[in-house]
């Protein structure tokens, strides 16, 4: 009569454990991709408030005069790509492999001066955030007037330079040169 005894207690706490391990397991499948899902929707908002300090500084540049510099001293990507487009005098960052659109498909929203459109893939989606500078300023970068830079994911941030170049010709159009200051070995 005691064995018996014995033996359940042991047979009851190994079933009460299994329980418990089937209800932390279902917690965690209902409770993760919400997690994920919120850490891409924050992802997204930080890389949209760094491109409007991005933005600001330079319009700061071309608001003080010909010569002036400005730094950006921390750019950091941790997620996503940042293009430096000198042809089409814009600034674009793309972020892939998100679980759910950021805003509704295909429908361009603004967020400041931000362009936010969202794509959906096959398995994923997409969103791009652009920045577009027409009319009366011309974007360069490193001097070089037609050229596309990229900016991959980095453990250390970026660090930008920059500079009013001042006009380009009678039209008015203002050169914003665009640099990479950062120390990478």
């Amino acid at each position: 009569m005691k064995y018996n005894k014995h033996g359940q207690i042991w047979v009851e706490t190994v079933l009460y454990t299994l329980i418990g391990l089937a209800l932390i397991g279902v917690v965690l499948a209902i409770v993760t991709p919400k997690i994920n899902d919120a850490r891409d929707r924050i992802s997204v908002e930080q890389t949209i408030d760094s491109l409007n300090v991005l933005d600001e500084r330079i319009n700061d540049v071309l608001d003080r005069g010909v010569g002036n510099i400005r730094i950006v001293p921390s750019f950091s990507i941790k997620r996503g790509e940042l293009f430096v487009d000198s042809s089409s005098d814009e600034i674009s960052f793309v972020i892939s492999n998100l679980r759910k659109p950021y805003s509704e498909v295909g429908v361009p929203i603004n967020i400041g001066r931000v362009e936010v459109v969202s794509e959906e893939g096959q398995k994923d989606n997409k969103v791009t955030l652009k920045i577009k500078y027409e009319g009366d300023t011309d974007l360069i970068y490193g001097g070089q007037a037609e050229e596309l830079k990229k900016f991959t994911p980095s453990s250390t941030p970026y660090r930008f330079s920059i500079q009013n170049l001042g006009e380009r010709n009678d039209r008015g159009v203002f050169v914003v040169d665009i640099q990479e200051t950062s120390r990478r070995s």
